[in-house]
């Protein structure tokens, strides 16, 4: 009797753990092909980013940074296209739109060199003959007071040309500098005595605040950037001129010259200060100009290593810092 239950037993027991087994077995091969199925869907995941990212994410990111060079005036460039879809479609459209926008602007670039070239020599002998005229003792009343105003506006528009050409010369390669070690102290006073004198028959009064120190000579081109300081303080006295007054500073620190011009006028709405150094931006402002001015300084200043910081100043008015590095690199 006692074998027989010992025999049930240990039939029970086998016909168990054999139970046990073929469902061990069935879920051991639920889990295999849950894992195979999950590695599967993980590699199909991994495929499809690829692939997204190699023909969407990436010729997107690219489209984009082209754009972004257009909106800040860097024609010309080409994508290549990658896929042959609504995103190569959407690639020969801005590739064809950079196309004709470089075109059309070396077309007004080139425009605006002929004219201005065009304008030189009759602005040479209008300035010449009306200097000449209102010299002749014959000359008095209402017609020198036309004559000097003929100088005057001929002059304007003479510094208006310089400022065109010297624009087309940066637009189209020619543009270059003759670095030597330079006085800036100099140099910047000779810009405040060429515009000192017409600044105060303007009504202008100057404030110069001349370095504590003697400034080391510095790297630069003498003439660029005697052309920068003429410049701003042409810009202070017709943006400014409402406030009769312009405070012009030189210093310096270890690193770098800071030369400084500030002008009591109305100031620069907030909303066009990161403007004003692009070319033909005037804004608001009602004065005469080409525009391009500011954005010529920009690239001289640049190109010494430094920064043109304009910004409006505390109690009123506009401040320009031209930063320039002591030493080249």
């Amino acid at each position: 009797m006692i074998n027989l239950k010992n025999q049930l037993l240990i039939s029970g027991a086998a016909a168990l753990v054999l139970l046990l087994l073929g469902m061990w077995l069935i879920v051991r091969g639920y889990i295999i092909m849950a894992v195979i199925i999950m590695v599967v869907m993980c590699i199909y995941v991994i495929l499809v980013n690829l692939w997204f990212r190699s023909y969407v994410t990436d010729p997107l990111a690219k489209l984009a940074a082209i754009s972004k060079k257009i909106a800040d005036g860097k024609y010309g460039d080409q994508e290549e296209k990658i896929i042959d879809n609504e995103i190569g479609e959407l690639t020969d459209a801005i590739n064809e739109m950079s196309k004709k926008i470089a075109m059309a602007d070396k077309s007004r670039t080139e425009f605006i060199s002929q004219i201005s070239h065009e304008l030189r020599t009759p602005l040479t002998a209008i300035t010449g003959w009306s200097e000449t005229i209102a010299y002749d003792p014959a000359v008095q009343g209402d017609s020198l007071r036309g004559i000097n105003i003929i100088t005057k506006e001929a002059e304007r528009l003479t510094r208006m040309v310089a400022e065109l050409l010297e624009f087309t010369r940066i637009q189209d390669g020619r543009f270059n500098l003759r670095i030597e070690l330079i006085d800036i102290t100099a140099e910047l006073e000779d810009a405040l005595f060429t515009y000192g004198e017409m600044m105060k028959q303007a009504g202008l009064d100057i404030s110069y605040k001349s370095p504590d120190a003697e400034i080391p000579l510095i790297p630069g081109d003498p003439e660029r950037l005697k052309q920068v300081f003429c410049n701003l303080l042409d810009n202070a006295s017709k943006h400014g001129g409402d406030g009769k007054k312009i405070d012009v500073g030189l210093e310096n620190d270890a690193d770098y010259v800071y030369i400084s011009v500030r002008d009591y006028g109305h100031g620069i709405p907030e909303a066009e200060l990161p403007h004003v150094k692009e070319k033909f931006y005037k804004g608001s402002s009602k004065n005469r100009g080409t525009g391009i001015g500011l954005s010529v300084c920009d690239e001289i200043v640049t190109r010494h290593g430094g920064e043109l910081i304009i910004e409006n100043a505390a109690g009123g008015g506009c401040i320009v810092t031209v930063k320039l590095p002591m030493n080249s690199d």
